[in-house]
């Protein structure tokens, strides 16, 4: 039996075009699970990733004859990924984890001095200033000061609930007032860091 040579993506994309089923699978074994890891990074949630992947295979399948890829496949894949996962984050619930995961990665040595770091937090600044007092209060206890919501309700004399209500609070003014460009820089962040 001859040996199975890899096809290149070129090949691939022509075998799309021409109804090969083979060339879909290809692609799904190459790409599935670096697509995965790269959703997964921001997402956190195994299920919307899964989603997201299969949608996006379902749709190179069903627009194989009209697709016009430019640069690659492997970059046509990753903004499709990167504008599913930006639609997600969008649309859907706020998710303080990613907040506080980009906290975190902003403050790294290599891109503290960085002119997008400075201008990101003189925003997240000023968002958070505009905030009313008690849900301010909590927002830079829970960021600045590291301290659990248990810690938070205790020193505030609030309930956890109430924590929860004010970060949520907060963090959808940030979400709000910061805008699409604040999770565009987000996703950009989280996918190729």
């Amino acid at each position: 039996m001859p040996e199975r040579v890899a096809l290149s993506d070129i090949q691939l994309i022509d075998r799309l075009k021409l109804d090969d089923e083979t060339a879909l699978t290809a692609v799904y074994k190459k790409y599935w699970a670096p697509l995965y890891i790269a959703a997964y990074q921001v997402l956190k949630n195994k299920e919307a990733c899964e989603d997201i992947i299969q949608e996006l295979f379902i749709k190179l399948w069903n627009n194989r004859r009209s697709i016009m890829i430019m640069v690659s496949l492997k970059a046509y894949l990753y903004a499709a990924i990167r504008y599913e996962v930006y639609r997600q984050i969008r649309t859907g619930p706020v998710r303080a984890d990613i907040f506080d995961e980009v906290s975190e990665r902003i403050h790294t040595p290599s891109v503290y001095n960085n002119i997008e770091y400075k201008e990101l937090t003189a925003r997240v600044s000023s968002v958070v200033d505009t905030l009313p007092e008690k849900c301010r209060e909590v927002y830079k206890l829970s960021r600045e000061e590291c301290l659990s919501h248990k810690e938070i309700a205790s020193q505030l004399n609030i309930s956890t609930k109430t924590v929860e209500n004010h970060l949520t609070r907060a963090l959808r003014q940030l979400r709000t007032f910061i805008g699409s460009s604040f999770l565009l820089y987000i996703i950009c962040f989280f996918i190729i860091n």
